[in-house]
């Protein structure tokens, strides 16, 4: 059998410019599905976005929208990255992108816009994600016929007195406060700013998105931050056709009710090999609260406990729903709050890159346009095979692929090297969502379209 060991390479090295080659050859699918959507077309559209006096000089919006759309999806996070990005000719040349904006020009657009800019950036994520969902099959998104949707709230800890909007948290840091909206696994909507209530904007994001899901199969999460009585309220106005949420503030009232119940209105007790819970329904209309609530209850006990322990969800669950249905139904949220994680994470979107607050928001609606249109990529693209796969691994796998330009008589040429394996699907993405250069002299486009 032959000895495999760590070996000095034989290859000699050389170093060359890279004025004819770059590591981002995957970002022609990115663009491919923004042309699709026909993004760069209507970001151009979007009046309130263009601050400039002079429209015929400097950069445009779909320009600057889309070197920090590309910057994030290869895997930047920061101006200073899309600045490092902006001097890639050979990427700015495959994007159609003439020239690439310095950090300082970024971030002079992004602080030149309004609430009613960002409110046209929102409204361009919700029709991109109303466009793929409506697209994609539905065994890709739905769950058990049902269209998920999920509200969750982070704190982005940031650095810097003078970081507008930001409050000081439980833990005595600076924060930000990222209220999303989450439908199926796309990014719906977001409200960055100082909310010291990690609910407060859950009112609102409901009534701006009710006919997205309102007279259709769906289901709603939250986590306990949600559970006061005026956004029950809200939550049951909302129009889903099933809805919970994990309880566990304000349960003195609840345990004495569970601790009352009688054995014949617990579940029996499981086989001695699975997990030692009871389940059962308990009824109560907590403060503020319009009517009373139907709660899920689960009881256990541990080595050497003397008394129960207890768990609670509310909800309102499909008719022949158990109380033991209802908690496995909302342990799915686990895997909504690992998406969320992988927004943060898969985009590096930890640290917000200005200390201005309405261009934090901006960039932050930005990078959720960036995450759907990845997510669209992997949902309406991708084979099954590739479902599974994280936005870090597309970032990585796809996107990260080398390619050269090589001059010719009267047309240039980007040969793109593609992972063993994946070539039949490049080529046949290629030809259909790709554009192709026709015979003669290329048309000029004021802004790219589909």
């Amino acid at each position: 059998m032959p000895h495999f060991t760590k070996l000095k390479s034989k290859l000699r090295i050389e170093l060359t410019n890279s004025d004819r080659a770059t590591a981002h050859g995957g970002q022609i699918l990115v663009d491919a599905l923004c042309r699709r959507f026909d993004l760069w077309r209507r970001v151009q559209n979007e009046p309130s976005l263009d601050p400039r006096k002079r429209t015929g000089a400097g950069f445009t919006p779909a320009a600057n929208l889309a070197q920090i759309l590309f910057t994030l999806t290869s895997g930047g996070a920061s101006l200073a990255d899309a600045e490092r990005l902006g001097k890639d000719t050979v990427l700015m040349k495959i994007l159609g992108l003439q020239k690439g904006a310095d950090q300082t020009t970024l971030g002079e657009w992004l602080r030149a816009q309004t609430p009613e800019s960002g409110r046209a950036l929102h409204r361009l994520n919700a029709e991109l994600v109303d466009w793929a969902s409506q697209q994609a099959k539905a065994a890709r998104w739905l769950c058990l016929g049902q269209k998920e949707i999920f509200f969750d709230d982070t704190e982005i800890e940031v650095n810097g007195q003078k970081l507008e909007g930001a409050r000081r948290n439980y833990e005595g840091n600076l924060a930000l406060s990222w209220q999303t909206l989450w439908y199926g696994p796309w990014l719906l909507d977001g409200i960055l700013d100082g909310a010291g209530d990690v609910s407060e904007h859950l009112p609102i994001l409901l009534q701006e998105h009710q006919p997205r899901w309102a007279g259709q199969p769906a289901y709603f999460y939250a986590d306990s931050g949600s559970s006061a009585g005026k956004y029950l309220n809200r939550i049951q106005e909302a129009g889903f056709s099933q809805w919970s949420l994990s309880y566990n503030k304000w349960t003195d009232k609840l345990d004495r009710l569970a601790a009352d119940l009688p054995e014949n209105q617990w579940s029996a007790p499981p086989p001695a090999d699975q997990p030692q819970e009871q389940y059962a329904w308990v009824k109560h209309q907590p403060g503020e609260c319009q009517q009373a609530q139907t709660f899920a209850v689960a009881r256990w006990k541990r080595d050497g406990d003397l008394l129960w322990r207890y768990a609670y969800v509310v909800g309102q669950a499909g008719e022949k729903a158990t109380p033991q249905a209802v908690f496995e139904r909302h342990r799915l949220k686990g895997a909504k709050e690992q998406g969320f994680n992988e927004v943060l994470s898969g985009l590096d979107l930890h640290h917000p890159p200005c200390s201005d607050l309405v261009a934090n928001q901006t960039f932050y609606a930005i990078a959720m346009l960036a995450y759907n249109v990845l997510i669209s990529l992997k949902l309406l693209d991708l084979p099954d095979e590739a479902q599974s796969w994280r936005i870090q691994s597309i970032i990585r796998h796809l996107l990260t692929v080398p390619v050269s330009i090589s001059t010719h008589a009267r047309f240039n040429v980007a040969r793109i090297c593609i992972p063993a394996g994946w070539l039949r699907w490049w080529r046949l993405f290629v030809d259909q969502w790709v554009p192709k250069r026709k015979v003669g002299r290329p048309a000029c486009e004021v802004v790219d379209s589909a």
